[in-house]
């Protein structure tokens, strides 16, 4: 097998990033002792670093890639891919897709884009799987790109960021006003398995630490409708069941809705419901869906950002929007 970056980098005890910097021959500064250790590890693993990446800028495809966590089923997904076709087709562009769901694809994904797929990649990646290593060695090679992410990005990617532990946090103190003390969290696999709360489930907690509620009622559910349905209904069944649930998304929320009318509670009286995305589906729950999201669905200025890079002349600096988040208060609470 073919010695990969990683172990370069394991094996000098530095960063991919640094790795990608000293064999592209990029102009980044690098130590001599930090370089020499670099060299002295590829050699000793026999790497050599992939042509076709160190050549991605000079190289055009016409193509794009949209790289998501999963296909299908993510409405918000959906939208940031029909706008990304629309401006791609404008410009003589065609879009392939990667999935991007566990380690291994995260990293296949990655040695496809080094390999020259496309001219720029927009990445829409929730999870772990996509570290700041992998995102760095694409910089490293030249890759124009853009991240919808709150963590760290290298430089030279443009971020789009969201403030959601701020406005789930809103949501949660609604429901603590309403007199609601029993809230579940319904929670993405990927939220629930960190060393500490990020995100949604970061501002579950700060608003219950807040206002002193100490019941914690932490669980999964939120990644499918049905695993929604399912776990609401357990949790209704229970003697202490829950008064609020508070769902990491509006699919999963409207589920809970659906698993409360039939056992037999009333929405929002005997159970108070809130998810996150702002769909239009919450539109026509019954009653409409409280939630946490975008005031609008349109991703023309995210799409825009990576055409900009494509035709600039000269890569410019990383850029960074936040798309503002509000909640939404509507019947479900």
């Amino acid at each position: 097998m073919r010695p990969t970056a990683r172990q370069v980098a394991e094996l000098a005890n530095v960063s991919v990033a640094t790795v990608s910097y000293v064999l592209s021959g990029r102009d980044r500064p690098v130590g001599a002792e930090t370089r020499k250790r670099v060299l002295d590890a590829a050699k000793q693993l026999g790497y050599t670093p992939n042509q076709a990446a160190r050549s991605l800028r000079r190289r055009s495809t016409q193509r794009v890639c949209l790289v998501l966590g999963s296909l299908g089923g993510v409405p918000a997904d959906e939208r940031l891919a029909a706008d990304l076709h629309d401006m791609a087709d404008a410009r003589g562009y065609s879009v392939v897709t990667l999935a991007v769901y566990s380690p291994a694809r995260a990293r296949s994904a990655v040695d496809v884009l080094l390999g020259g797929i496309a001219d720029g990649a927009l990445f829409n990646v929730t999870g772990d799987h996509l570290t700041g290593d992998l995102l760095a060695e694409l910089a490293a090679a030249g890759l124009p790109m853009v991240a919808l992410r709150n963590e760290e990005v290298p430089e030279g990617c443009d971020v789009v960021r969201t403030p959601e532990t701020e406005a789930c946090a809103e949501a949660v103190e609604h429901l603590v006003a309403g007199g609601r003390r029993r809230i579940a969290f319904m929670g993405q696999r990927y939220e629930l398995y960190r060393d500490r709360p990020v995100g949604r489930l970061l501002g579950y907690t700060t608003a219950l630490d807040r206002h002193g509620v100490t019941d914690r009622i932490i669980t999964s559910g939120a990644d499918d409708r049905v695993s929604a349905y399912q776990t609401a209904a357990e949790l209704l069944r229970s003697p202490d069941r829950p008064d609020a649930v508070f769902a990491a998304s509006d699919r999963a929320a409207i589920s809970v809705i659906w698993a409360a009318r039939d056992a037999g509670l009333r929405i929002p009286e005997d159970l108070a419901v809130v998810g996150v995305g702002n769909i239009d589906e919450g539109l026509i729950s019954n009653p409409q869906l409280s939630t946490v999201g975008p005031l609008r669905h349109d991703y023309t200025d995210v799409v825009r950002l990576l055409f900009d890079r494509l035709q600039a002349e000269e890569p410019p600096p990383g850029r960074e929007i936040v798309r503002p988040w509000r909640f939404l208060r509507r019947g479900s609470s």
